[in-house]
């Protein structure tokens, strides 16, 4: 390769055909494929796997401008196929892999994807829907050993491109860091998720975070579980790690139940968290070695408060708590500052917050009103694709509405206190989840739990009774008569919910936060799987 002085480290495929220019042979990500190995790509690997397929997508008809899926878990393949996009153009769309039915078509349509590049472990969701697919005319498909798939002859193998030892390079076709990189949908709790349109420059936003917050030290090593499809493992593991030298680790699902055998493992020293998964590792059984291991921090969005210390203690870590969206809005707490519970303040001199109510005035401290934010340089804009009025309204007077109700305190920590409209009342009391998620969360049967409320059967306006929806660890049951005996124990009277609700497991997004709408949509007091408390008293 000649000089590269003409590339842009701050668009992605120029980063990695720079880094490959400079340190080829460096190992820089890992994928531990758990009893089928690994994978250990170099720059140089990356590069040539991201170049063949943009390759293969201009010879395809693919152009600049035109969108592509990519649909898989954690793979090498996914890396190498987010990064030929930006090579020629394209925009790549990224699609949880858990994705099927009605919310896959509509994902590919609304994206208006032309292409997709899919793993042969989501091939069979991907085939329930092409038909109701005619803007797709490309599907390649992905097959790793691990999944045992049968090659299928209805659709072109990707492997066949990425095994050339030849083919004609592509040299970058985008200098332009406004130019569209990915969409990256919402997680859509509440109603269709909306494709976020991020653009080149977003990795320069990501490196400032990894340089004033992250902080990571050369002989770090990252991990995450965290699927490539949602933005936060782009932002805290994957291009922190490709930018900084600074080698990464991935598992093609999150695993709580090797996740501190993978640290000892390859010498992990942070991994990132989102959501419930912090309660679902504080669930696991507890074993004398759990504090002997290698990581010094966890980077989480959403640790429980109930549980914060106990999991720090447990397992010699210090948490780092973020807050941010895929459309905006970014805020940490440094390990061991601040109040536990609060997820800190606005990133200096970048962000502004303010609380406000509903006629947008600032509400005093220690009140809880809705979280809004704004760039202090620049233009605070979201892109909803396809949805003009919707990105106007999200970002309404120059603000960002986050829909987050929160408050802070007379230091200026901001605190999560619930989704806008999904408060928890019970006579008069607002009732914290996680509180009564950590108590039966303890019990050595329970795998995950997720209280959620409806409707109070009294008619009460704004009240609610109190559902804990509860699945088990693998090979254990569930007796609802002893989980109402610990509720009994070890809550207030106001706080033990009025119904548990036993589940195989309780469904997630793609940001690992608890689906309750689809466990509202199951439940029914009449249902075989529902108990109610006061059969228990």
């Amino acid at each position: 390769m000649d000089s590269k002085t003409h590339l842009n480290q701050a668009i992605g495929s120029h980063l990695i055909e720079i880094k490959a220019h400079e340190k080829p042979d460096k190992k820089i990500l890992i994928f531990e494929n758990g009893e089928h190995g690994e994978d250990i790509l170099t720059y140089q690997d990356i590069y040539a796997s991201s170049n063949k397929i943009a390759r293969l997508f201009l010879d395809s008809g693919l152009e600049k401008g035109d969108t592509y899926a990519i649909f898989m878990r954690n793979h090498p393949e996914f890396v190498a196929a987010l990064f030929a996009g930006p090579t020629i153009g394209a925009i790549a769309t990224l699609v949880d892999p858990r994705t099927r039915g009605d919310r896959l078509k509509y994902m590919l349509t609304d994206s208006k994807a032309k292409a997709v590049v899919v793993s042969a472990e989501c091939l069979e969701q991907l085939e329930e829907v092409i038909a109701d697919l005619p803007g797709i005319n490309k599907v390649w498909v992905v097959y790793r050993p691990e999944h045992g798939k049968a090659v299928s002859s209805r659709f072109p193998s990707l492997n066949e491109t990425l095994e050339l030892t030849a083919w004609e390079t592509v040299p970058q076709q985008i200098m332009d860091v406004r130019h569209p990189f990915q969409i990256i949908y919402t997680s859509g709790t509440t109603g269709d998720p909306k494709g976020v349109m991020l653009r080149n420059n977003r990795f320069g936003l990501y490196n400032l975070v990894t340089r004033l917050v992250w902080k990571y030290k050369p002989n770090d090593i990252l991990y995450t579980g965290l699927s490539l499809t949602h933005g936060n493992a782009h932002a805290v593991t994957l291009v922190p790690c490709l930018s900084t030298e600074t080698k990464a680790v991935f598992s093609a699902r999150f695993t709580r139940s090797r996740i501190w055998d993978i640290a000892r493992k390859y010498g992990v020293t942070s991994f990132s968290l989102l959501g419930g998964m912090a309660a679902g590792i504080y669930n696991m059984p507890v074993k004398p070695d759990d504090s002997d291991n290698p990581v010094k921090t966890i980077i989480s969005a959403g640790t429980p408060a109930a549980i914060w210390e106990d999991l720090e203690n447990r397992f010699d870590v210090k948490i780092l708590e973020w807050y941010a969206a895929v459309e905006g809005g970014f805020a940490y707490k440094p390990p061991g500052k601040g109040p536990v519970g609060s997820f800190g303040k606005p990133l200096p001199g970048v962000m502004q917050f303010k609380i406000v109510d509903e006629n947008d005035q600032e509400v005093p401290v220690g009140e809880s009103g809705e979280l809004i934010s704004r760039m202090i340089r620049g233009e605070t804009k979201v892109d909803y694709l396809g949805k003009p009025q919707a990105s106007e309204e999200k970002t309404r007077g120059g603000w960002l509405r986050t829909g987050d109700i929160v408050h802070k305190d007379e230091k200026g920590y901001y605190f999560f206190n619930h989704r806008k409209g999904s408060e928890l009342r019970r006579a008069g009391d607002f009732i914290q989840p996680d509180h009564v998620e950590k108590i039966i969360g303890e019990m050595e049967t329970v795998s995950e739990v997720c209280v959620y409320g409806i409707p109070s059967e009294s008619g009460a306006p704004g009240e609610s009774d109190l559902v804990a929806a509860v699945a088990a660890f693998e090979g254990a049951e569930l007796d609802p008569g002893i989980i109402y005996d610990k509720c009994k124990t070890d809550l207030e009277p106001n706080f033990i919910p009025s119904y548990l609700q036993i589940v195989a497991e309780v469904p997630k997004t793609i940001s690992e936060k608890f689906m309750s709408r689809v466990l509202k949509d199951a439940f029914s007091r009449g249902n075989d799987n529902v108990f109610a408390f006061e059969d228990y008293k």
